[in-house]
């Protein structure tokens, strides 16, 4: 490996632990209290090492944002759209769950962060395409007949409130401490279905 080829890899690696000690300091304490400071005290990293890589704390929320939203988007483009939309939208929420429960620290960060979506910052541009393929699938489910005719909006919004429950249980609340007995194994599945079920037509 050359040197060229070594002070990349160095460079991210470093950019790399700043965006870990980010999202997890801006899930646990809030976006509005962290600062460049403080994020530098928790990798042992002066705030002037953090600047040589991201312009200020909003340049790093949204190379977050678009770093997270683009490993989600990656797992539903994963195998192509099944012919049965309905089908389809079971499998964007058993892919949205799995990517939740298989990297719960991003999914906090991504979905129960306070105060980030505030004013001057954005859904990233992949978070809008994987919403939109949910979106895209509740209205082939229309087209189709296979839902009953609502505004398909409102639908893929209950649909996704759905299944994020779901998971934001999953992720916060040990399975043994879930009122009424251990988390069903199969919640997820249940949630799905059950959410699917209220908008099929008759």
């Amino acid at each position: 490996m050359g040197i060229t080829e070594r002070r990349e890899r160095e460079r991210e690696e470093v950019r790399s632990k700043i965006m870990d000690a980010a999202r997890s300091l801006f899930t646990t304490e809030g976006y509005e209290r962290v600062t460049m400071r403080r994020i530098g005290d928790a990798i042992e990293y002066s705030p002037t090492t953090i600047y040589h890589h991201f312009e200020d704390k909003d340049d790093l929320l949204n190379c977050l944002c678009h770093e997270d939203f683009s490993r989600l988007l990656q797992v539903f483009e994963k195998q192509p759209p099944p012919d049965d939309p309905v089908e389809w939208i079971r499998q964007l929420g058993l892919g949205y769950a799995a990517f939740g429960r298989e990297n719960p620290n991003h999914y906090r960060f991504m979905f129960m962060t306070p105060n980030k979506f505030d004013e001057g910052h954005e859904v990233s541009m992949p978070g809008r395409e994987a919403y939109g393929l949910l979106h895209a699938a509740v209205e082939k489910a229309l087209e189709a007949g296979r839902f009953r005719p609502a505004d398909p909006e409102t639908m893929a919004q209950v649909l996704w409130a759905s299944i994020h429950g779901a998971v934001s249980l999953l992720i916060t609340v040990p399975p043994d401490k879930f009122p009424g007995g251990p988390a069903a194994l199969d919640l997820v599945e249940r949630t799905i279905d059950n959410s699917i079920r209220g908008f099929l037509a008759d």
